[in-house]
């Protein structure tokens, strides 16, 4: 396939992140609190699936881990809003089943193996670690969010997940930067302006 096609695919998915934060912050700036959306959680989705997409053409673990491990909380957080059993039931089941066909599909027709996952030519193995800890704690954000949202028993983005945005995305801007990562680079740039506005108006939110 060629690069462009690649590259227009991981834009659209990051276009997609940031149009949600930006419908997000405007509607917390009216609101004078940090609200979450009810298609927050839809848009994510369809994100992360082409995301997950995108990492999967690059062989770029860092990527496609990251986003198996948030694509099932937004499934949940679309649960908890009580909006997951309005799709479409065949639909339901092609995105619960979808990530894990991609890995078997993989490794069942020698697209790669366990150790390119981990060993890619072109990604050094400590930067492979910076990556996927950025990843990681990318995603933390979003179990935190998942756990407060749980014991609250409704979807909410408290301020945790927006310090734990910040954290991470500030490592895949740099894990992103020695990559070469144009996709990567131009969403987490963007969204670090987007976590420090939240954190501001939440703290505020607190303290009134």
């Amino acid at each position: 396939m060629n690069d462009w096609i690649i590259y227009l695919l991981g834009f659209i998915a990051q276009l997609l992140f940031s149009g949600r934060m930006i419908a997000q912050w405007l509607l917390s700036e009216k609101n004078k609190r940090v609200v979450t959306p009810q298609f927050f959680w839809h848009i994510s989705l369809l994100a992360s699936f082409l995301l997950f997409i995108y990492g999967y053409l690059r062989d770029d673990f860092a990527i496609m881990l990251g986003q198996t491990l948030t694509y099932f909380i937004y499934i949940r957080n679309l649960q908890l809003q009580g909006d997951w059993n309005k799709v479409n039931r065949f639909v339901r089941v092609f995105l619960w089943i979808f990530p894990l066909f991609v890995v078997i599909y993989g490794f069942n027709n020698n697209q790669y193996d366990a150790a390119a996952l981990f060993r890619n030519v072109d990604i050094p193995m400590w930067l492979l670690v910076v990556g996927t800890a950025g990843q990681l704690i990318f995603t933390l954000r979003f179990i935190y969010q998942w756990a407060y949202s749980e014991r609250r028993k409704s979807s909410s983005l408290p301020l945790g997940f927006w310090i734990l945005s910040l954290l991470g995305s500030s490592l895949i801007i740099y894990y992103a930067i020695l990559r070469e990562d144009p996709v990567l680079l131009a969403g987490h740039s963007f969204g670090v302006i987007m976590y420090l506005r939240n954190i501001y108006i939440q703290k505020n939110e607190v303290k009134g």
